[in-house]
């Protein structure tokens, strides 16, 4: 019979010293929670040390993640690869201990936490993930049940993370999705970093949590390990609701002078403290000492492997009945592609060069989009209630929708086919369905992408960089990006938004400027494995523009190059001129055409210019010396023409930048160009005042 006292007494004693030896960090609620891990880590959660990136293994997220030498205690005392000594390299330079879980440094880490609220989020994407694949994949076969995936989503949090506005848009998800196998345990110790929570936090969470269409459980003692393995044990019970169990905890447990306190929160105990707890606590050992029969009562590495070999077996026997299905769900659970997908992507984009549509590129999103769903039943799509905006709907994604009892309800795809619905109605909730997609992608099976407009990316910016940080192969997709949006006016229209966001290291940003850069960076994105992507489309109607040929920089132009986020599009309009590119104009999205009708204007004039269509200047940076020398010239006077800030462009040496450095203005779209200068007379002259100069 394992000792809970003393399993939960390692995880105080290490909190403890790890924050000691740091000097830096939180050890009360690790020492509050450490009986509620002891319930769920010790007799619950069904995991496998040895192979931590086991499909059916239950995920764990420490929502409350500044709380991580938690995770980090359970983690070295279950047996994963995390030694004793990066332990006491708590917060240290390099070490597999960062001061919050950081997702792909710590094996069983399944998530990075620290803002809070998202970790919470996450999880209910995780959840709703297990759905939709145990929707898809699991069969049964007469009296055979072939079931692969069954597992469930377990999350910590605290008062934190129910103070930020994303716990209510992912709690309410998640009793809409009815995510039965989502089981949230809430550290109810009512201390924040400001004290005692009680003048700020009023809100009666059981109701809430009842209100969103939740299983609440408690308060429950979290202290007692019966009382909440009995509560994680009535959750799993849970048919159609996901799971709220209330701990009653105390933060900073054992602490004399600590427990209750504020001062447990965020600081190191200190050598005194640390020595009063010890003798507290009955813990007789020395800094970072556990004896033997802690680590056999928290080893979990035998147990683990039984449960991965069990499903193993029925893995072999779902393989023999259902090979295909078998194969699939390898693939997708390894996250690559088909094989066949290069193709796809080249006939897509060669078909958008043939047609040459006069579309909006989220329309053009749209087109690339049912042939890239057709070919990959992983993309799971969705808007926060603006599909008939952003256009992420296509044939192959009928609505995602529940029925009561739970279960995804299946409707006929574009071939007559039963399926799940894959695409999702978020609701009003952008940042929601940004943590929410993270946790999809984190989880596995899919790739998820989601709209909005791009004004609301502000919404979205923390999840986005997480997704960045985690270096997540997620797709926003953000239309209306600019005043071409006209009438809404200054709140709706995207001015710094496109800067703001090529800002964030490790997120690509594309602003296509006709179908076949649209379907391009589609392409790419789906093919970047560690990296999120931001797709800015336009409102308005773009004129598709035909790919020209380059002698001067063969290699820098066609329809081969926009992969590579810029390119030669125009060389200069013969027009007798038989000299060398004078002036280079740079534009992405809609001022494309902008930049080819000044081409045209100032041809007349003798002058000669070479377009260049920028539509990813992340991708661009990435690009060789020599690459982007071919595309950009030295000594050429450059001018970028976007319809954003101009912050950004001048690092490519620009001469002179066509750009809004103002709000907008309500009123239809062409007077606005008009009023800010977007228009080919206006990016002509401009071009005419940069050569003056010279």
């Amino acid at each position: 019979m394992a000792n809970t006292q003393l399993m939960a007494n390692a995880i105080r004693a290490l909190a403890m010293d790890a924050v000691q030896q740091a000097n830096s960090g939180h050890p009360g609620a690790p020492m509050g929670m450490a009986d509620i891990a002891v319930a769920l880590w010790g007799r619950h959660l069904r995991h496998n040390p040895r192979n931590p990136q086991w499909a059916d293994r239950d995920r764990f997220v420490l929502s409350n993640g500044h709380g991580s030498m938690l995770i980090y205690s359970l983690l070295h005392l279950t047996g994963y690869k995390l030694a004793m000594g990066e332990l006491k390299n708590f917060r240290q330079l390099h070490s597999q201990t960062p001061g919050h879980p950081e997702f792909g440094y710590t094996a069983g880490v399944e998530t990075t936490t620290g803002p809070l609220g998202q970790g919470l989020t996450n999880a209910v994407g995780m959840a709703l993930a297990e759905k939709l694949l145990a929707s898809e994949f699991n069969r049964k076969d007469g009296d055979v049940d072939h079931t692969i995936v069954d597992h469930h989503t377990y999350v910590f949090l605290g008062d934190g993370c129910l103070m930020e506005g994303i716990s209510h848009e992912a709690s309410a998800l998640a009793g809409a999705w009815k995510l039965n196998k989502l089981i949230a345990l809430y550290d109810d110790n009512g201390i924040s970093i400001d004290g005692r929570v009680t003048p700020w936090f009023i809100d009666n969470t059981a109701q809430r949590f009842a209100a969103y269409g939740w299983n609440v459980i408690g308060p429950v003692d979290g202290h007692d390990v019966d009382a909440v393995d009995r509560a994680i044990a009535d959750a799993k019970n849970s048919a159609d609701k996901p799971s709220f169990i209330i701990c009653k905890t105390h933060i900073g447990k054992g602490s004399p002078n600590r427990q209750d306190t504020a001062k447990a929160h965020g600081e190191a105990l200190g050598a005194e403290e640390i020595k009063l707890t010890r003798e507290a606590l009955g813990w007789h050992y020395k800094p970072f000492e556990i004896p033997k029969e802690a680590y056999a009562d928290w080893d979990a590495k035998a147990a683990g492997l039984a449960l991965e070999t069990a499903w193993d077996l029925k893995f072999t026997a779902y393989k023999a009945a259902h090979p295909e299905l078998a194969k699939e769900f390898v693939r997708r659970m390894k996250g690559e592609l088909p094989k066949s997908f290069h193709q796809v992507a080249v006939d897509t984009a060669v078909a958008a060069h043939t047609a040459a549509q006069t579309v909006a590129s989220r329309k053009a999103s749209q087109l690339a989009l049912e042939a890239f769903t057709a070919a990959l039943p992983e993309l799971l799509g969705g808007s926060a209630d603006l599909t008939g905006s952003n256009l992420t709907n296509t044939r192959s994604t009928p609505a995602l929708r529940f029925d009561l009892a739970g279960d995804v309800v299946q409707t006929p795809d574009a071939n007559g086919v039963m399926v799940g619905g894959r695409h999702i109605n978020y609701g009003v909730r952008e940042f929601g369905m940004a943590a929410v997609m993270n946790g999809i992608a984190l989880h596995g099976g899919y790739i998820p992408y989601g709209g909005t407009f791009l004004t609301f990316s502000d919404y979205s910016r923390n999840a986005i960089r997480m997704a960045a940080i985690m270096k997540l192969r997620v797709v926003h997709v953000f239309t209306h990006d600019s005043i071409g949006l006209g009438e809404d006016g200054p709140t709706h229209q995207a001015i710094e938004h496109a800067a703001s966001l090529r800002l964030i290291p490790n997120l690509d940003v594309w602003r296509p400027g006709d179908t076949a850069e649209t379907a391009i960076a589609w392409a790419v994105a789906l093919q970047n494995k560690h990296k999120p992507t931001a797709l800015l489309l336009s409102r308005q109607n773009i004129a598709y523009a035909p790919k020209g040929r380059s002698e001067a920089a063969p290699e820098a132009c066609g329809l081969e190059s926009i992969s590579r986020g810029a390119y030669v599009l125009a060389e200069p309009t013969e027009v007798g001129l038989k000299k060398k590119v004078q002036a280079v104009i740079i534009a992405t999205g809609s001022e494309v055409q902008l930049a080819l009708k000044a081409q045209e204007l100032l041809a007349t004039k003798k002058i000669a210019v070479r377009v260049v269509s920028m539509p990813s200047t992340t991708t661009f940076d990435q690009q060789s010396t020599a690459y982007k020398s071919a595309v950009l010239p030295a000594g050429v006077p450059r001018i970028a023409v976007e319809m954003g800030a101009t912050g950004g462009w001048w690092k490519y040496g620009c001469a002179a930048v066509v750009g809004i450095d103002t709000y907008g203005e309500s009123a239809p779209a062409p007077a606005l160009f008009k009023h800010f200068g977007f228009t080919p007379e206006n990016v002509a002259e401009t071009v005419q005042a940069a050569l003056a100069k010279r």
